[in-house]
């Protein structure tokens, strides 16, 4: 997180507390520019033992009512959440995370810079996305070869800019390469090659990338261009 113009939340603000006894850190950092609903609940406790019970989010935040972020996680700049979002504690997430309605990030979990999780998706602790990933609504992400086994947990790894299809489901441990695109309903139980398409259950390898690319390509244009893949960047290269 780069920007460490932070300011103290007030967490006992009943303007931001849905109800007298829920469990709150003491201390939460919010950077500049922030924007929080009433109802969302920052610095919730887990009942875990962790090292840190500190959140920290950069500035311009913007949090939708019923978001609850966990005490214990570092947010860089730009969150945007949507409505009923949970984020779980002992996660690292980059700058300009956007998450949707009803979705969830489980503990423990690394995230980049510039991704977008749409509405109702599922990040199994211990996941990492890199960079400018992609998972459409319903996206289920598993961490446990050997249910009700937690000695064993291990998420996906999604690497950079790649962008899973909707209501597919990613299981333990695999790797989904740089670029890569996995279709609708798929279910993916074995790691899948950078630039390549993959769909199926078993989700397979199917053909490169650059075959079904957009012909306006804004978004790849847009990352190279230091504009971002948001509405407000591609718009402006549209009209370049």
């Amino acid at each position: 997180m780069n920007d460490t113009s932070f300011s103290t939340y007030p967490t006992g603000d009943p303007l931001h507390r849905d109800w007298d006894s829920a469990p709150l850190a003491e201390a939460v950092f919010l950077g500049e520019g922030h924007q929080v609903d009433r109802g969302a609940i920052l610095g919730y406790l887990t009942g875990r033992k962790i090292e840190s019970q500190v959140l920290r989010i950069g500035p311009r935040a913007r949090i939708r009512s019923g978001t609850v972020l966990y005490a214990g996680s570092t947010i860089g700049a730009g969150l945007e959440t949507g409505h009923n979002v949970v984020i779980r504690e002992e996660n690292v997430i980059g700058d300009n995370l956007n998450i949707w309605n009803s979705s969830t990030i489980d503990y423990g979990c690394q995230i980049g810079d510039g991704v977008k999780i749409h509405c109702n998706v599922y990040v199994a602790q211990f996941t990492i996305l890199e960079d400018d990933v992609f998972l459409a609504p319903g996206v289920m992400v598993a961490n446990d070869p050997h249910p009700l086994c937690a000695h064993h947990l291990k998420g996906p790894t999604i690497k950079k800019g790649a962008r899973i299809g909707i209501n597919v489901t990613l299981l333990p441990g695999v790797v989904v390469g740089e670029g890569a695109m996995v279709g609708a309903g798929s279910v993916v139980t074995r790691d899948i090659p950078p630039f390549t398409v993959a769909y199926g259950s078993p989700a397979r390898p199917q053909k490169a990338v650059e075959e079904v690319m957009c012909s306006y390509q804004l978004a790849e244009r847009g990352r190279s261009a230091g504009l971002g893949t948001t509405p407000d960047g591609l718009g402006a290269l549209e009209r370049s």
